[in-house]
């Protein structure tokens, strides 16, 4: 039977450590969210559709489509400002979701883009 030196156990232990620290996305080495600004999510609902993507744009411009699995998030400079979401493609015709929300800083604004009638609709998360 080998016997192993606890050397090895510690250096195989601080080289995971290593990994794990390197990995981390929120920690010290993640940038910091612009000044005087708010944290924006928005999630697709589970039956939003497997073909279709969420497009998001906010004050009209649009900020990303995403896809099964993928969801919005970034910072807005404190203020009001419009949010759209809307489906791609849009083969039934539906309604675009609207939202106005006054951003204020620091805080998060949690929202879900879900179906309502056949048009999509951006529900606020409690």
């Amino acid at each position: 039977m080998k016997t192993y030196n606890p050397i090895i156990y510690i250096l195989g232990l601080a080289c995971a450590g290593l990994i794990l620290s390197a990995c981390e996305t929120t920690g010290p080495g993640a940038s910091p969210p612009p000044p005087n600004s708010g944290r924006v999510l928005i999630y697709r609902v589970a039956n939003y559709g497997t073909d279709l993507s969420m497009v998001v744009s906010v004050d009209g411009e649009d900020v990303g489509s995403f896809t099964e699995g993928n969801n919005y998030s970034g910072y807005l400079p404190a203020g009001q400002h419009h949010l759209t979401v809307r489906v791609d493609p849009n083969r039934t015709g539906a309604r675009s979701g609207r939202r106005t929300v006054n951003v204020t800083a620091g805080q998060t604004y949690s929202y879900t883009a879900a179906w309502s009638g056949g048009n999509l609709k951006l529900i606020r998360n409690p």
